[in-house]
């Protein structure tokens, strides 16, 4: 079986992102399917092991090249930026500088081809602020680190995967944002990835923007028929099976139960709410239309538990199992 290499970032060194990292690594089936690399600092890994109890020990590493991937051993690739004394739970741009710099790093192994996906564990967008680099979020990072124009997020979820017409804006800009074109390419994007993941005939539902999708024009200002509409149709004439809008109060539980393979919503809160109801640690972010594979945790740095070992490490299971599956060569 191919076990592609997927480099993890550590994510924010304050939160829960280094335990989970652990946690996870603790599980045979990773292993079975991918080989791991960490891309962050190694004392904060070790620390991560003692409050966890995880019993692994932490191997710095030059590269993806000299790593050993066995179980029982975390492979680093150890950028050493974090002191000793930084506390967990606590707003720091010195945490936030590390995770940028663990999520560049692991871009320039990806694109030069040294590993075969990215699968990045959380960062906090204030602390990311606070050490000068301005992004929504890891979403918008990783586009401006590889150069890509536009992309979307997609939330895998048991029984429900929902991409994201728009997200870290707020609910005046997105209005603003949403014309056929965007709604077309989301679509477009979703119904690729659901193809190389080996659905063949994808089914995809996309959601209004006002209540019951505008009712034919009873709410709102006619943004259904004008900004989402146009877009579903020209899917359509591309030969994708793409239906709506719907009105976003009902197509999640059609979604659900099986009517469709994927949800298109407009804005975030109206695709992540239904998501995170099933289960936030079953979750997992895809970031579609990158030229690397990314797959993510889908849930925060949880820094009212960071430092605990509380942290549950099965969305980062998940996210690794999903970035292992996408990653070139992953059906070889």
């Amino acid at each position: 079986m191919h076990r592609p290499i997927v480099a993890i970032t550590m994510g924010d060194p304050a939160g829960v992102g280094p335990e989970v990292v652990v946690k996870a690594l603790m599980r045979p089936e990773v292993y079975e399917r991918c080989r791991p690399l960490v891309v962050g600092d190694a004392r904060r890994l070790r620390a991560a092991v003692e409050i966890t109890g995880a019993g692994l020990a932490v191997a710095p590493v030059d590269g993806p090249e000299d790593a050993a991937y066995e179980r029982g051993t975390v492979d680093v690739v150890d950028l050493d930026c974090v002191p000793d004394d930084l506390p967990f739970g606590e707003l720091s741009p010195v945490a936030g500088e590390a995770a940028y710099r663990f999520i560049a790093a692991a871009v320039e192994l990806a694109t030069s081809g040294r590993v075969g996906a990215i699968c990045t564990a959380p960062l906090n967008k204030e602390a990311l602020h606070s050490a000068g680099h301005v992004y929504p979020g890891h979403t918008e990072l990783l586009a401006e680190l590889t150069g890509t124009e536009e992309v979307s997020m997609m939330l895998n979820a048991p029984r429900l995967r929902v991409i994201h017409v728009t997200t870290h804006i707020g609910l005046v800009d997105m209005v603003a944002k949403i014309e056929p074109g965007l709604v077309e390419r989301t679509i477009r994007r979703g119904h690729e990835t659901l193809v190389k993941a080996g659905i063949e005939h994808p089914r995809i539902a996309v959601c209004g923007i006002n209540p019951h999708a505008g009712e034919n024009g009873l709410f709102g200002y006619g943004e259904e028929e004008h900004k989402v509409a146009p877009g579903i149709a020209a899917a359509r004439a591309g030969g994708i099976d793409a239906v709506g809008p719907l009105p976003a109060d009902t197509i999640f539980f059609r979604a659900g139960r099986g009517d469709f393979d994927l949800v298109v919503a407009m804005y975030h809160d109206q695709g992540h709410g239904p998501v995170k109801v099933l289960g936030i640690e079953a979750g997992v972010n895809v970031t579609v239309g990158l030229p690397v594979i990314r797959t993510s945790v889908d849930h925060g740095t949880a820094f009212d538990i960071a430092g605990t070992g509380a942290a549950d490490e099965a969305s980062m299971v998940e996210a690794l199992r999903q970035a292992a599956d996408l990653a070139p060569g992953a059906a070889t």
